[in-house]
């Protein structure tokens, strides 16, 4: 966990506005016994979380892949090359959706914009020293045109099947 008392109280308010808007369906299913809070969202999103990452084509059209991300501060960051489509996608229109679920044990989803981290940017050098910790090399390293993307959420929700259990193995 990373995240700072401020970090982890933003997200809370994210995380409560989102659930207040979102419909009665999604509530139906993502009842208040199920919902992770902020404090218990960085607890179990630790480490590299395969997330699937949508974007959209110029038509129109919806693009879904998958990335390794890691929760960091309370945002989804991840790398890939610049030359892949998702990256030349999210340049041109920077509204993204990811989710991560893991079975039913797990699932978070999120809406926002995703913003391009350069080596000027202040928070860059945190990121990239967490990502080379996790896989022992700087993405940097792993190729010419690498880049290093975060998801800048403006909705997202949490939802634990049977959140005790999974607030037990943390």
């Amino acid at each position: 966990m990373k995240e700072t008392a401020e970090e982890v109280t933003e997200l809370q308010g994210l995380l409560d506005g989102a659930y207040a808007q979102s419909t009665q369906h999604l509530r139906s299913i993502i009842k208040e016994s199920r919902r992770l809070d902020a404090g218990e969202l960085v607890r179990v999103l630790t480490g590299m979380c395969t997330l699937n990452l949508a974007t959209v084509t110029a038509r129109g059209e919806p693009r879904i892949s998958a990335v390794d991300g890691h929760f960091l501060h309370g945002r989804w960051v991840f790398t890939t090359s610049g030359s892949a489509a998702k990256a030349r996608q999210l340049r041109r229109r920077a509204a993204a959706s990811i989710s991560y679920v893991d079975g039913e044990r797990i699932g978070v989803f999120s809406h926002g914009d995703v913003e391009f981290l350069a080596g000027e940017h202040p928070d860059f050098a945190g990121i990239e020293e967490h990502l080379t910790e996790h896989y022992d090399s700087s993405p940097s390293s792993w190729g010419d045109d690498i880049v290093y993307c975060r998801l800048q959420p403006h909705w997202m929700v949490g939802y634990a099947f049977d959140k005790a259990a999974v607030l037990k193995d943390v």
